[in-house]
């Protein structure tokens, strides 16, 4: 990738065991980084290995990956993030939309997505957006024909196995079905401006309006 990169492929599909190879990649490049190891960017199925082309080049870290494939790496277990989610009826436009077209009551689908499995598998799109895998196939829809703009931060989005908490006001052609007060982006923070590393789990834990309410007026 460019003179300052290498892309290692695992797969194309979104799939956990496909991601849990991506994770450990990174946790050993993190454990130990070759010579002019600069950063990684781990995505569903990929992650870019970036160098300094002063100190080394595609040869050098592409042997330094292929060392580390082979190793032995422990299995990384991320952390367990809990996130809030209203899910009253004006945070969730789609949320009937949602439970027509999976056959299913809107109670339903709020108790299918709070069931889903989720885990961190990229950043993307814009600061703060954590790309979640889990969506239960029962509500699994694809994506809107065209995007809505301005959707208010803190928005709980789905798209076939892809969920997200949104971090600031964008155009979104998800699925809107909650919101969130839960602080995803903390753009004042130069130790951790956001909440969840790659390969963390995310449970989503229902709150009533009044919840939400209070917990931004905190």
């Amino acid at each position: 990738m460019g003179g300052h990169a290498v892309l290692v492929e695992f797969g194309a599909t979104i799939d956990k065991r496909i991601h849990d190879q991506v994770v450990k990649l990174d946790a050993a490049l993190k454990a130990a980084p070759f010579p002019g190891f600069v950063e990684a960017v781990p995505a569903y199925a990929s992650i870019l290995v970036c160098f300094d082309p002063l100190v080394a080049d595609h040869r050098t870290t592409e042997a330094a990956i292929a060392e580390l494939l082979a190793a032995e790496v422990p299995e990384t277990i991320g952390a367990m993030r809990e996130v809030e989610v209203c899910y009253d009826p004006d945070f969730a436009p789609d949320l009937d939309t949602v439970a027509e077209a999976s056959g299913l009551s809107p109670e339903d689908v709020i108790s299918a997505h709070l069931s889903g499995d989720y885990s961190v598998f990229m950043y993307g799109f814009a600061p703060g957006y954590a790309y979640l895998a889990g969506v239960p196939k029962a509500i699994q829809q694809p994506r809107k024909p065209a995007p809505i703009r301005g959707i208010a931060a803190g928005s709980v989005l789905i798209a076939g196995p892809q969920c997200l908490v949104s971090t600031l006001t964008m155009p979104t052609g998800w699925w809107i079905i909650g919101r969130s007060p839960t602080k995803i982006l903390d753009a004042a923070s130069n130790d951790r401006p956001f909440l969840f590393d790659v390969g963390d789990a995310v449970r989503f834990r229902r709150i009533s309006r009044a919840e939400f309410d209070a917990r931004c007026l905190a």
